[in-house]
């Protein structure tokens, strides 16, 4: 859905950079009237006759009130980011001068610029789709390797053109079952039964593969939740704070020394690990307050995506691990078990101990077995490196618009197998094609644009 929307065709103006002090900060403005409306603010030269892509140097007057001195950064339409007129003023970084600037523009005839407007307006005029423009949010809101590589593979097109690929083919045979409806009194068909059978098997393929990718997606966008859990004085704390390299939690040879959760986040290796130390689990307290923090335990235990069940290999027999793995199991809990306190008892001991479970063995008070502990988590996670060429779905958006074609891609593939009339398979890949166009934007409403655009920061 490309074009103007109705009052969207006047020129906006918002502050580009973070707000607050800074050496620099830009302010940008886009628009039918932006070269005009700056250039009523900067005697130094006629910016109307000015180049595209050119910088200018000089004052910035209101009426005869000096505001900065700046320099302009001029992009003429359609060669811009939003595919209007766009001017980027570079002041200096004081929010005085930030806020003059801004007013004597809305002066001017400019209007504060809304949440992504200026993403919105790329959108509207085609610079790019709408995949690539949620990737613009994602790429600003990224805080690891994981999540910037996979917001700019989305940002230049990666998921966008997968898409456009299988809507292109989906097209195609679409225009010949429409064909064969316009000669429906010859009983002629155009399109092949038995290559649409195998596009479609095709597409199911790629969407599955798509849909799959969300579990890996979630985690390069918004992290991995993993519990410490274990019973009391098993060394959760103390492996929290050599996990951060740092004295986060309180640790005591008291048992129940924590009460309540502490959450820290932690990045391995791109990823983002959202740390939750508990309170330990025991069966039988009269403390009060230890109750609720135990409470408070198994509720994130439940919550997290993987839990490292931590116990004390001198107190902690293999039938008592092995009673605890089967609840883990039950409670269907990805988990690690981790063997703590394991720098007193030799390694031989350790693995005839516990001979039938996959266990990291470690001690957290002299920092040993945490890088393998690190490894283990991220192999938990992630199934093998992140590609940067890979496309990897990380919007819920995308996944439930995927979800409700992989559902009418069955009913169109049934339909070919019954052998069902070409106008009740034309209505179904038409739904087809509506559920890819919902994702890349081919087919939106001014509603769904509002909600998406309203999570990016003004001025972006």
């Amino acid at each position: 859905m490309n074009g103007k929307l109705p009052g969207w065709d006047d020129t906006i103006v918002a502050l580009a950079t973070a707000p607050g002090i800074a050496a620099i900060a830009v302010i940008r403005l886009s628009g039918k009237n932006a070269v005009i409306i700056a250039n009523d603010l900067f005697p130094s030269k006629d910016l109307q006759k000015q180049a595209s892509h050119t910088l200018h140097v000089g004052l910035l007057k209101n009426d005869k009130e000096a505001l900065d001195e700046v320099v302009i950064s001029l992009y003429k339409a359609p060669k811009s980011y939003t595919g209007e007129d766009v001017v980027e003023v570079s002041c200096h970084g004081s929010p005085f001068i930030q806020e003059k600037i801004i007013q004597a523009f809305i002066e001017k005839g400019a209007r504060l610029a809304k949440p992504g407007e200026f993403t919105l307006r790329a959108f509207l005029n085609g610079k790019m789709d709408l995949t690539q423009a949620e990737a613009v949010a994602d790429l600003i809101a990224s805080n690891t390797e994981a999540s910037r590589k996979t917001a700019l593979q989305n940002i230049r097109g990666g998921f966008s053109q997968e898409l456009y690929e299988l809507r292109e083919q989906l097209i195609k045979f679409s225009a010949l079952i429409e064909l064969e409806l316009d000669f429906s009194q010859e009983d002629v068909e155009f399109a092949d039964r038995t290559q649409l059978k195998q596009l479609i098997k095709h597409l199911q393929t790629v969407i599955d593969r798509l849909l799959h990718s969300f579990k890996l997606g979630n985690v390069i966008k918004n992290g991995v939740q993993v519990a410490i859990i274990g019973k009391p004085n098993a060394g959760k704390s103390t492996l929290l704070n050599a996990l951060l390299n740092e004295n986060r939690a309180i640790v005591s040879d008291i048992a129940g020394t924590t009460r309540d959760t502490i959450e820290e986040i932690l990045n391995i290796k791109g990823v983002l690990f959202r740390l939750i130390d508990t309170a330990g689990i025991r069966q039988h307290t009269t403390d009060i307050i230890e109750t609720i923090g135990v409470e408070k335990s198994l509720e994130k235990m439940h919550a997290a995506d993987v839990v490292l069940y931590m116990f004390d290999v001198n107190e902690t027999s293999d039938e008592q691990l092995q009673q605890t793995a089967d609840e883990l199991n039950s409670a269907s809990v990805e988990f690690l078990l981790i063997g703590n306190k394991a720098d007193g008892v030799s390694q031989e001991t350790l693995q005839h101990r516990y001979a039938q479970h996959d266990i990291i063995f470690i001690s957290a008070k002299n920092n040993l077995g945490i890088d393998e502990l690190k490894d283990q988590l991220v192999k938990k996670t992630l199934s093998g490196d992140i590609n940067a060429e890979d496309t990897i779905v990380t919007n819920a958006r995308h996944v439930e618009a995927l979800q409700k074609l992989q559902t009418t891609l069955v009913d169109v593939a049934d339909g070919i197998e019954q052998m069902i009339p070409g106008d009740l398979l034309a209505i179904d890949i038409r739904r087809c094609l509506h559920y890819l166009g919902e994702i890349t934007g081919e087919i939106t409403n001014e509603d769904q644009l509002d909600y998406i655009f309203s999570k990016f920061c003004i001025g972006k």
